[in-house]
C-alpha cells in the first residue's frame, strides 16, 4: 500500500475507533441504569447486532452480579464471553439459527417480572438477525423478501418499513413482548440516526404502517414477485398493539465517526453517501475535483445498489470502482491521489472484503489482468475487479457498525 493509501486508512480506522462500542455504551451507562430494578429485580442484557458482544462487554462491567445476558450476533463478533450466553445469526440473508434466536429473546423477554429491568444493547445488522415471521409467514418467505429487498436499490429506511410490518419483534415488538421496563443503547448505522430504522426498531415506535409497507413494496416494483403469503399480510388491517413506552439512548453513529476523522486531520464533506451508488460517485468526484494538493476529504453514509448481475461485490467495493471509472474519464484530478469506500464493520456484501481503496493506476492494473471495469460494473462484479487491480480493502470484523465511511485525499505537492 502506497504512503497515500496509508494515510486514507489511518482515517478510516480513526472513524472505525470512534464507534468503538464498549466505549460507546460505558459513557452512556450511568443514564441507563438510572433506572434500578425495584426490589427483587434484577437486570437482564439483551444484545443484538453486529456490535452486539462489545457492548456487552461494557455493560456487564458496569452491572451487578446475578446479571443475565443473551447476545445475538453474527459469526466472527461471536468469541466466547463469561457472563454471556452468545447465538450466532445469519446476516445479510436471515436463517434458521437467528429465528431460533428470536425465540429465545422472546422467552427472555416474557419472563422478566415487572420489577425486573431489560437494558436492551442495538447495533446495526440486528433486522436479519433477528427473523420473527408473522402469523401466516415462514423463514422461507422473510428469506425471499429479503433477497427482494436486497436486489431492489430499496435504501435502508424502506427495506425496513417492509421488515417491520412482517415481524412479531421488529418496530417495537420487544417493548411489546416485555412486561419489564426497558432501557436501550443504540449504535447508529443509518444515515440521519432515524430510532425507528436501526435494526429494525425493536424498541421503537414501527416507521409506518402495514399499508406503507404495501405501497412502499409496490413503489419498489417488487409486490409481483412477493410471496402470496407476504401479499396477504400486507393487505390485512393494521392490528398490531400501541408501542409502549421506553428510554431509548443514541450513543454513537456515523456521524460522530465522521467528526472523529475530520478531527484526524480532514474536512468533512458537504454531502453525505447516500442514494444510488452511481449516482453517489459522481456527486462525490465533482465534490473533491477542486480539492487543494494534500487536502483529505471525508464522508459518511450509505449507497444503494440495483443489482443487474450476479457478481460479487457490496455497495463499497462498487463506489470505489465507479470513482476510479468516472476519474479516469474526467481526467483533471492528476496523477496521485486515493480514494477509499469501507463498511465500518468490516464486511462489504456477502464476501469477505470491506471495500475498495482506488487510486490513478488502480484501473490499468486491472485491464492488465483482462478484467473489463466497465464489464464487471454491469455484472456488480467488483471484488474481482479490486483484487486485480490491487485495491481490494481486507479488515476482517471491526467489532462495531456505523454505515459506511469513505476519504479522498489528494498527495502534496514535491
Amino acid at each position: 500500500m502506497t504512503e497515500l493509501g496509508e494515510r486514507a486508512m489511518t482515517l478510516i480506522r480513526a472513524g472505525i475507533q470512534a464507534a468503538d462500542p464498549a466505549d460507546c455504551v460505558a459513557r452512556a451507562l450511568d443514564r441507563a441504569l438510572a433506572d434500578a430494578p425495584a426490589p427483587g429485580g434484577r437486570w437482564h442484557v439483551v444484545a443484538l447486532g453486529k456490535a452486539a458482544r462489545a457492548m456487552t462487554v461494557a455493560a456487564l462491567a458496569g452491572l451487578p452480579g446475578g446479571t443475565s445476558a443473551l447476545i445475538v450476533t453474527n459469526a466472527g463478533n461471536d468469541a466466547p464471553l463469561a457472563g454471556a450466553r452468545i447465538l450466532t445469526a445469519g446476516h445479510p440473508v436471515p436463517d434458521a439459527a437467528g429465528e431460533e434466536a428470536a425465540r429465545e429473546v422472546e422467552a427472555i423477554l416474557a419472563a422478566a417480572a415487572p420489577e425486573d429491568r431489560i437494558l436492551a444493547l442495538i447495533s446495526g445488522g440486528g433486522s436479519a438477525m433477528l427473523p420473527a415471521p408473522i402469523t401466516g409467514l415462514t423463514l422461507k418467505d422473510k428469506q425471499a423478501v429479503n433477497k427482494l429487498l436486497l436486489a431492489s436499490g430499496a435504501d435502508i429506511t424502506a427495506t425496513n418499513l417492509i421488515r417491520q410490518a412482517l415481524s412479531r419483534l421488529k418496530g417495537g415488538g420487544w417493548l411489546r413482548a416485555s412486561r419489564a421496563p426497558v432501557t436501550a443503547l443504540i449504535l447508529s448505522d443509518v444515515p440521519g440516526d432515524d430510532l425507528r430504522v436501526i435494526a429494525s426498531g425493536p424498541t421503537v415506535a414501527p416507521i409506518g404502517s402495514v399499508a406503507d409497507a404495501e405501497a412502499k413494496a409496490r413503489d419498489l416494483g417488487i409486490w409481483d414477485d412477493l410471496p402470496e403469503a407476504v401479499q396477504e399480510a400486507l393487505i390485512r388491517p393494521d392490528d398490531r398493539p400501541p408501542v409502549p413506552k421506553a428510554q431509548n439512548l443514541l450513543i454513537g453513529s456515523n456521524g460522530h465517526s465522521v467528526a472523529a476523522m475530520a478531527a484526524a486531520g480532514a474536512v468533512a464533506g458537504p454531502i453525505g453517501l447516500s442514494g444510488d451508488v452511481g449516482d453517489c460517485a459522481a456527486a462525490l468526484l465533482a465534490t473533491v475535483r477542486d480539492l487543494p494538493q494534500g487536502g483529505a476529504m471525508v464522508f459518511g453514509g450509505e449507497t444503494t445498489v440495483t443489482l443487474t448481475g450476479k457478481g460479487l461485490g457490496g455497495r463499497n467495493q462498487e463506489l470505489a470502482l465507479r470513482f476510479a471509472r468516472l476519474a479516469e474519464g474526467l481526467g483533471d484530478l492528476g496523477d496521485d491521489w486515493v480514494f477509499a469506500s469501507v463498511g465500518s464493520d468490516g464486511r462489504d456484501g456477502p464476501g469477505q472484503a470491506a471495500g475498495g481503496l482506488v487510486g490513478p493506476g488502480t484501473l490499468a492494473l486491472m485491464r492488465k489482468a483482462g478484467i473489463d471495469p466497465d464489464d464487471a460494473l454491469s455484472r456488480n462484479d467488483s471484488t474481482r475487479a479490486l483484487r486485480a487491480g490491487r485495491a481490494l480493502v481486507t479488515t476482517g470484523p471491526t467489532g462495531t457498525n456505523v454505515a459506511d465511511l469513505a476519504v479522498f485525499l489528494r498527495a502534496s505537492q514535491p
